[in-house]
């Protein structure tokens, strides 16, 4: 049994978790999240706990993954997550109309990214994205996307950044 497995997850007031034979579902006030069952892990919920057994000894670290998850899933669906990017370069600046991010990025186009079901994406100054969302892999996924469409760039560093990123930046050519 792993280490993380044994501590079991608590669940906070307003969280409820139901163990089907397929999936663990868990429901709060941000929204329902759904695990499909891991092999080899039996989920079991008392009081307020929820409670992890490896069933054979070859998939006990599946026991602390699906912890680990299902953890996220209760802070998800109780505190939400959420992820900040920053904009870095001249003229760069985001807007959101609806539920679309429009971002000008230095290319000859705007850039539109529609923000998916589940992800509320804000923007509290031009220079400034905020995806946030119950479902920590969602998120992190939303915000690695709209990073991607310009990288930060290692001479300069404009480009799209997580909030507190640092970036290495390399000398320029000397004659």
């Amino acid at each position: 049994m792993s280490r993380v497995a044994k501590m079991p997850v608590a669940l906070p007031k307003g969280v409820e978790c139901t163990v089907a034979k397929d999936a663990v579902t868990v429901k709060g006030p941000k929204g329902t999240l759904k695990l499909l069952q891991l092999t080899g892990v039996e989920v079991g919920v008392k009081d307020s706990e929820v409670s992890f057994t490896s069933t054979d000894p070859n998939t006990a670290k599946m026991a602390g993954t699906a912890r680990a998850l299902i953890a996220n899933m209760v802070k998800g669906v109780s505190e939400g997550y959420q992820r900040k990017l920053e904009l870095v370069g001249v003229g760069y600046r985001a807007t959101l109309t609806g539920k679309d991010l429009n971002l000008a990025l230095g290319f000859s186009h705007p850039v539109v990214f529609h923000a998916p079901d589940g992800i509320t994406i804000t923007v509290p100054t031009q220079t400034e994205i905020l995806i946030a969302g119950a479902d920590k892999q969602r998120v992190g996924e939303v915000a690695a996307k709209i990073r991607a469409f310009r990288p930060p760039e290692p001479y300069k560093g404009k480009g799209v950044r997580y909030s507190g990123e640092k970036i290495t930046l390399k000398e320029a050519k000397k004659a």
